[in-house]
């Protein structure tokens, strides 16, 4: 700057009326890239088993919304997974209730080990089971009932630090632990289920979630079935949940893919804006990012920040391997900010 003196003699006078102007020592307001203070970061299954097995043992589920999770973090940030998404892992001990309450953050589960358990939302009952993937859309009402002989662990997945950088945080806690339950069960699932049809003549809104429960037995189906296409150079076979109303992602701003990889796989770098988390429901694998590479086994969990190189391959060449991923791509492609590169 030219006039940098000019510039740091205004500061002080400028300070006064809460105004500023550019100073020669600012930090770039624009880059040619992202330049995230997020890291990427692997978390390995042996340890997170260690730590979910002390806290199931010395905290207790509470009434009013506190759960007993164990936070993924991420060094580079002040809270957090990733720059919008708070990933925690959830311990629920046989005959507890995860109280009912509902909040603006978005959130999912995706059942890691366990059965027994069933999840409300909105009144709708679905009972939870391994490798379901259960959504809460903001404002729906939600509870969860471990009737099982056995802890159950999922993944929580919420949008909790897009939603605070929004100041568009509110919580709710319910008149009682356990909603009501609609007469009719499953209701959304009977209508909606499907995927191909819907109901003649149904006009008005339409559920937030039409289908609040995705199974793990049809999910694994629509991999295994697309086993003959042809593999993608970056994601081998890659599914994302869908909305069976809109066609549109299952959330409205985080983004869910079931991923298989086949033996042998070895995936291309590429990158994009948005964050993303895998964790790897079976095979082993490796993943690079930039400059550093992890190699993961079953339970991991490894997080990717924003325009960030990354490959992914399967390290067996006898077995498959099989990811579920969030992202955050559905919230930058309705801000027009979602741009990808394939290197």
């Amino acid at each position: 700057m030219s006039d940098a003196a000019e510039r740091r003699a205004l500061a002080e006078e400028l300070a006064r009326y809460n105004t500023r102007v550019a100073q020669p020592d600012d930090p770039p307001l624009f880059t040619r890239a992202p330049k995230p203070a997020m890291v990427p970061l692997h978390w390995k299954a042996a340890d997170i088993e260690r730590l979910l097995s002390r806290i199931g043992a010395n905290l207790k589920l509470e009434s009013g919304g506190q759960r007993r999770t164990l936070r993924l973090t991420n060094p580079g940030l002040p809270y957090g997974t990733t720059t919008t998404l708070w990933c925690s892992i959830q311990y629920i001990l046989p005959g507890e209730i995860a109280t009912a309450h509902r909040h603006t953050a978005t959130a999912l589960r995706f059942i890691m080990t366990g059965d027994g358990a069933h999840t409300t939302v909105d009144g709708e009952r679905y009972a939870m089971r391994k490798g379901d993937l259960v959504l809460t859309p903001s404002l729906a009402w939600h509870d969860h009932e471990h009737r099982g002989d056995e802890p159950m662990i999922w993944l929580d997945v919420l949008d909790i630090s897009l939603v605070r950088a929004l100041d568009a945080t509110m919580f709710e806690p319910g008149t009682s632990e356990l909603q009501t339950t609609a007469p009719v069960a499953e209701r959304s699932m009977l209508e909606y289920g499907s995927g191909l049809m819907r109901p003649l003549g149904r006009r008005g809104s339409f559920p937030a979630a039409p289908v609040p429960v995705y199974s793990w037995t049809r999910a694994l189906e629509v991999l295994e079935r697309a086993a003959s296409l042809d593999p993608d150079p970056y994601h081998d076979t890659a599914f994302e949940y869908r909305d069976p109303v809109t066609g549109g992602h299952a959330l409205s701003t985080i983004g869910t893919v079931l991923q298989r990889l086949r033996p042998g796989m070895r995936g291309q770098m590429h990158r994009n804006t948005g964050t993303s988390v895998f964790y790897v429901v079976r095979g082993h694998g490796r993943i690079e990012i930039e400059s550093q590479a992890f190699d993961w086994g079953p339970g991991d969990f490894v997080a990717i920040p924003s325009w960030h190189a990354h490959a992914i391959g399967n390290a067996s060449t006898a077995d498959d391997a099989i990811l579920f991923h969030v992202n955050d791509r559905p919230a930058l492609e309705k801000l027009g900010l979602f741009h990808e590169s394939f290197d």
